[in-house]
């Protein structure tokens, strides 16, 4: 069941989050991993800022979740994670699914240039990479994130992103 977390699903949240992202060590520049990936402090002022996550429920656990973010005319997919031991089972598919169905505006992904197996699962779900070009001036419009981060990561866009550029 994929469903809106609440309040009471901060602390598998926030498991969920730093078990998944491991998959990121060693794979993404080392001054930009943490331990934990993600803080409890950070994940509030992630809420805090708009990110709403929705999560795959298996027998009254939170196996998997994703965020969206409206920011000013677009929608950002925000932390994608499923649990590492539930990988493989099309659960990210699902909650990609969901979350989609609910996004009325174009929307925007960004991730670690070096994290191949998420551009192509994003890929597969119908964004396009952009230009380096438009990744630095995207990730500097739509993400408050240092500039070693936008140096190394890339911007996905969805087809409605991609016709309203192009009608621009």
């Amino acid at each position: 069941m994929i469903r809106p977390c609440t309040d009471s699903d901060f602390e598998q949240t926030y498991e969920i989050i730093n078990d998944a992202a491991h998959a990121y060590k060693g794979i993404i520049p080392a001054d930009r991993w943490y331990e934990p990936y993600m803080s409890r402090h950070y994940l509030q002022h992630e809420i805090e800022a708009g990110v709403v996550f929705y999560g795959y429920e298996d027998q009254g656990r939170l196996i998997g979740v994703m965020g969206i973010q409206d920011v000013l005319d677009v929608t950002l997919l925000r932390h994608a994670y499923v649990r590492t031991a539930a990988r493989g089972k099309g659960i990210g598919s699902r909650l990609m699914s969901h979350v989609k169905d609910l996004i009325a505006r174009p929307s925007l992904v960004g991730t670690w240039a070096a994290a191949s197996w998420a551009i192509s699962f994003y890929e597969k779900h119908g964004y396009r990479l952009v230009s380096r070009e438009e990744k630095e001036l995207l990730l500097r419009k739509y993400w408050s994130i240092p500039d070693r981060q936008v140096e190394t990561s890339v911007v996905l866009a969805d087809e409605k992103w991609l016709t309203m550029r192009a009608v621009r």
